[in-house]
């Protein structure tokens, strides 16, 4: 695993949570609609006891679990990522490495945090991935 694709895994994770929480809001919204009645004659030979909400409730609490997990695992991720970076000896190629990959800013914004140009993040960006020294168990997502 090469530095970029260790650093960037915190980003990736944080979109997946992201992710499962829009699909948890829909869940509610889902849980909270109102179904229409049904006006026409049905024979139903089983008959489940739970209302048809219970099952969104039930998807909730597990997408909820799953996305607690993911949550506790991006911090520690966080936490090492931000140990490896505090490892880099130049300040301005740190600061990059944290903007970019703790903060999830873009070139644009680091620029502006930075007072260069995009280039020039660009540049201090390559030499700090040279001189990233990687754990000897990575957190890997």
């Amino acid at each position: 695993m090469t530095a970029k694709e260790y650093l960037r895994q915190a980003y990736r994770l944080d979109q997946k949570i992201n992710s499962d929480l829009e699909e948890v809001a829909a869940l509610r919204e889902m849980a909270s609609s109102v179904s229409s009645p049904q006006l026409s004659e049905r024979v139903q030979t089983s008959r489940k006891g739970d209302a048809p909400f219970v099952r969104c409730l039930e998807k909730i609490i597990e997408l909820e679990d799953k996305i607690n997990k993911e949550i506790d695992l991006l911090v520690e991720l966080k936490k090492e990522i931000r140990m490896v970076i505090t490892t880099v000896e130049d300040t301005d190629e740190r600061m990059v490495l944290k903007y970019r990959y703790v903060h999830n800013y873009t070139w644009e914004q680091i620029g502006n945090e930075l007072h260069a140009d995009a280039r020039t993040v660009r540049r201090w960006h390559g030499k700090a991935l040279l001189h990233v020294v990687l754990p000897e168990n990575p957190i890997t997502v």
